[in-house]
Parts: C-alpha cells; structure tokens; sequence
C-alpha cells in the first residue's frame, strides 16, 4: 500500500476541521442565543456562554395553552409534518414508476429533463396560477393543498434521483426473472425496489427536507393554524416592533430536531444512496 505523504494528511485533516467549524458555528451559536437571557443577548462585550442557563423560550414555545405563541408554534410544527409527510409520500409514489420508466426507456429520457428543466423558472412566476387553482378547487389555507404544491416541486426532484438508483440495478436481472415467468408487478415488488431501498430511502429524506424548509409558497397559500407551517411561523416571530431574538433562536432550534433526528435514524441507508452509482465496473 503506497505511503501517504503526512503533510497532506495533515492538510486533509484541517480541512474537514475547518469545514465542519464553518458548518456547525452557526448552529452552536443558534443553541447558545436559545438559553441566554436577554441581558447576555444584548451584553458589551458579549457573552460567549450565558451567565446563567434560560429554559424558558423552550418552555414558553411547547406550551399548549390557547392564545399563546407556544400553540401557534407546536400547531404550526404539526402542519409542517404533515405538509412534508404527506408530499413525501405522494413524490416517492409518483417517482418510483416514472423513474424506473425513464431507466429502462432511455428513449424517453428527454421528458424527464424537459421536467426538471421547469425548476429554472423563479417560483412567483408560478404562484397566481397556483393560487387561481387552489382557489377555484377550495384548497387555499389547506395542509392538503399545500402538499399538492410542494408535490410538483418534489416529484421532477425525486424522479431524477430515483432513475440514477435504478440505472445501477442491472436489467439482467430483472430479465432473468421475466424469463422465469415472474410478472412486471412482482419484479418490481420483489426483486427492483428492494434492491434500490437506500437510494430511495436518500429521495424522501431530500423531499422531507425540502418541503420542511420551504417559506414562499406556505407564507402565500395559508392564513392561519391551520394550515400555516412552521417556517411561516418562525417569521411571525420576528414581525413585531420588538424581536426577541433568543425566542427566535430556540424556535430554529426546535425546528432543526425533526430533520435531525430523520437523518440520524437514516444515516447508513443515506450514505449509501448518495455513493450508489458513483463506481461502476
């Protein structure tokens, strides 16, 4: 095995030291902004650690008392889970046949590029005509016409994911099972999907993430709980004539678990969907 030259190990080493600095310093200081008190927030010179831990943001925001900004926060983060479960669910369900047509028809390859080619266009250049068909359907200010919206933006994304997970599965296999008398219905149960289980465990952890953090369309298409989500939510909270910052930085904080916890749980199946077709051979 040939010998690494030490200084650029080192050099690899400070790098991702320095990466992960740039990444999780922001985050760190969201944490430290949560449990300070408003004197240590607004202190000269500042105070890099409180002098005393405040809890009672956290208190205050998962409260479930009426009228309070606590309710309207823990409503709002359940309408962003079911927002982006539910239009998760709908783009993987749209995405996995679609994806696997394009990867066994390559000659239809260009409707899926003229598809995502929809995503260079700006997203007000799409809200009236959202906002017409929402109206006229009943469905504005609606958890589920929200999911409809955040499903034409998530289904090209996730489609296009899921056709590189497929175009890695040989259809040799597949093939072989046909010959084998097993239906097109029974390939895909038994023998496609399993084997693309990471990468399509990858594509709804993205679509999750991306509905979760979505802001225009669900400040535009929702007025109140219920239906508002939870980044509209987080914004209310800085619209008044007097911002409390450290109750801002514990509802990011709060807002940040969901995802977090997802990723962890899905680590291993998410590392792998993101290195599958990467070597071929």
């Amino acid at each position: 095995m040939e010998r690494q030259n030490p200084l650029f190990t080192a050099f690899v080493y400070a790098s991702a030291l320095l990466l992960a600095i740039v990444i999780l310093a922001p985050l760190a200081w969201l944490f430290v902004m949560s449990i300070s008190s408003a004197a240590d927030l607004s202190a000269k010179p500042l105070n890099w650690w409180p002098d005393e831990i405040d809890l009672s943001r956290y208190r205050a925001l998962l409260s479930t008392i009426e009228n309070t900004a606590g309710a309207a926060f823990v409503a709002s983060l359940l309408n962003s889970l079911k927002v982006a479960g539910m239009a998760t669910l709908a783009a993987i369900a749209v995405a996995i046949p679609a994806a696997w047509a394009v990867s066994r028809t390559p000659t239809v390859s260009w409707s899926l590029y003229a598809v995502i080619a929809t995503y260079m266009l700006p997203p007000v250049a799409l809200a009236v005509p959202l906002y017409m068909g929402l109206a006229y359907f009943g469905l504005l200010n609606s958890v589920f016409g929200l999911a409809l919206v955040y499903l034409t933006i998530l289904a090209p994304f996730t489609t296009w994911l899921l056709k590189s997970g497929f175009d890695s599965i040989p259809r040799e296999i597949e093939s072989a099972a046909m010959i084998d008398g097993a239906r097109l219905d029974q390939i895909l149960r038994l023998l496609t999907l399993p084997l693309a289980a990471p990468v399509m465990a990858t594509s709804a952890l993205f679509a999750f993430l991306l509905a979760w953090d979505e802001f225009f369309y669900a400040l535009l298409f929702t007025s109140d709980l219920r239906a508002k989500t939870l980044t509209v939510a987080i914004a209310d909270l800085a619209g008044g004539r007097v911002s409390d910052y450290g109750l801002i930085a514990t509802a990011g904080v709060l807002a940040a678990l969901p995802p977090v916890l997802i990723g962890l749980v899905m680590q291993r199946a998410l590392i792998y969907g993101l290195t599958s077709g990467g070597v071929k051979g």
